[in-house]
């Protein structure tokens, strides 16, 4: 099966729509800059990860962009809060977001262009449509979309026709989802802008663009400037920018170059925290430093992530955490087992069995993640091959089937990236472990079993986890 996505536009599963084949082009809306971006904006960008590395891996050429918002309404009002200009408040929030994105093993975006840095590109798109007679100079000196110029416009949030207040304008890069109005493309100066940084000249008045021109203008010079081309194969964010601003996006980018701005948007539902929307007014707002600092590992977040649905709402619990932790840990010893060519060897069979198991788990990942990214369902095959894995390699040694597996495996383990992160060892306690280890297989083999289990606890409780197989007693820091 083709690989097949949920489009937000038609409400449809279709095939991925591009054109230019094998190259896809997709942008992703980036984070606002003006603080750390929280867990609920990571679940979004690792449903994005994941999609990306499915379409890589299915051997299309893409060409991805993030985009990040250095300037808007928010970033302005922090700016003046702390008394400093637009670059030195966003600068480390931007060094922040990219430690946090490596720390969560998200692949890197191509480009990923900074508001500030793409203002030419913004002006000439709002003398376009000055030009194109969509957009018209307001008695505030702001620069407006007229949205009863724009026929189609509503489609990707499906808002009727009768809904649109004709004539009403909203200045505001965030406003009323019950009021789509003429918004702002360009927002004259005030006092405010000029002290942080934020005012550029412009033919039509010296001042800002507003939020929304600003992913349209940066997304259409990419692709323009790279490949002479005026649509996005494929745009993605969370829900909650459906209305307004994916479809201000659409309105102002194709009454500019009448053509589709993105032939397929793809939308992630939130996340909660305990059942409830993540907000710092209920005093559950996340971070990834914060998921650090608590010791959550990347491949546990990753897990967690990957066992709902994008598409469905993602509720982050201490039980959910702690079961996609024990899944990670699963997935990583199953693979030592595989890489070391565990088994009893009872049967004195070659493994060919293991080897059959892994070949037909790549279809089946590969059919669950065609299927709009149903990343549940290819995780439950993985899972369902360790059980199999785990029992043959209890049946019957590794062999040529264990390294031909671990191939397999591997590869699918490259599309989640969930497994758990090496930690590093203490040179003391690496030498202490042995030691202790040796300690321990001197009372089992005396019966001391009082003793054994005494150590085991030792070893325990300086965070050392035990397993004994066929080959020796293993140990690992968790």
């Amino acid at each position: 099966m083709r690989l097949q996505l949920y489009n937000t536009l038609t409400r449809r599963v279709e095939p991925v729509p591009a054109v230019a084949l094998p190259r896809v082009t997709l942008y992703t809306c980036g984070p606002t800059v003006w603080n750390f971006a929280h867990i609920g904006n990571f679940r979004t960008f690792l449903f994005e990860d994941l999609l990306r590395r499915h379409l890589e891996w299915s051997g299309f050429d893409v060409y991805h962009i993030m985009n990040l918002t250095d300037v808007d309404d928010r970033v302005i009002k922090a700016a003046a809060a702390a008394g400093k200009r637009l670059a030195e408040l966003t600068d480390p929030f931007v060094r922040a977001f990219f430690e946090d994105r490596d720390f969560l093993r998200i692949k890197p975006a191509h480009v990923y262009p900074r508001a500030t840095q793409y203002m030419p590109a913004m002006i000439a798109l709002v003398e376009r449509l000055l030009e194109r007679g969509v957009a018209y100079k307001g008695d505030d000196g702001s620069v407006y979309l007229s949205i009863a110029k724009v026929p189609t416009y509503g489609r990707l949030s499906q808002l009727e026709r009768r809904q649109l207040k004709v004539g009403a304008r909203v200045a505001s890069d965030e406003y009323d989802k019950e009021s789509p109005s003429d918004f702002a493309l360009w927002k004259a100066v005030d006092k405010v802008d000029e002290q942080v940084g934020a005012a550029w000249d412009a033919p039509f008045g010296r001042g800002r663009p507003g939020w929304h021109l600003e992913c349209s203008a940066m997304s259409l010079a990419e692709i323009g400037t790279r490949f002479g081309v005026q649509t996005l194969d494929i745009h993605c964010g969370a829900i909650d920018l459906i209305f307004p601003h994916h479809e201000n996006e659409i309105a102002q980018s194709e009454a500019a170059t009448g053509q589709t701005f993105a032939r397929c948007w793809l939308h992630g539902a939130f996340l909660n925290v305990k059942g409830t929307k993540m907000s710092k007014r209920y005093g559950n707002f996340l971070t990834a430093r914060d998921l650090q600092e608590q010791g959550v590992d990347a491949g546990t977040f990753r897990t967690l992530v990957y066992q709902t649905h994008y598409r469905q709402p993602l509720d982050y619990t201490d039980e959910a955490l702690d079961g996609a932790r024990k899944g990670s840990l699963r997935l990583g010893k199953f693979r030592e087992r595989l890489a070391n060519g565990d088994g009893q060897g009872r049967t004195g069979t070659d493994g060919s069995r293991l080897a059959e198991l892994a070949q037909r788990l790549e279809p089946d990942v590969r059919a669950a993640l065609d299927d709009d990214l149903d990343s549940p369902k290819a995780l439950a095959h993985l899972f369902d091959f360790v059980t199999a894995g785990n029992a043959e390699l209890d049946r019957a040694p590794g062999g040529r089937g264990a390294a031909a597996a671990l191939a397999v495996f591997d590869g699918l383990l490259e599309l989640f990236a969930v497994l758990p992160a090496a930690r590093p060892v203490d040179p003391a306690l690496a030498q202490w472990v042995p030691e202790r280890l040796a300690a321990r297989d001197r009372a089992r083999k005396s019966k001391d079993f009082k003793e054994a289990d005494r150590i085991r606890a030792e070893l325990k409780a300086r965070g050392v986890e035990i397993e004994d197989t066929p080959a020796g007693t293993k140990w690992r820091v968790v």
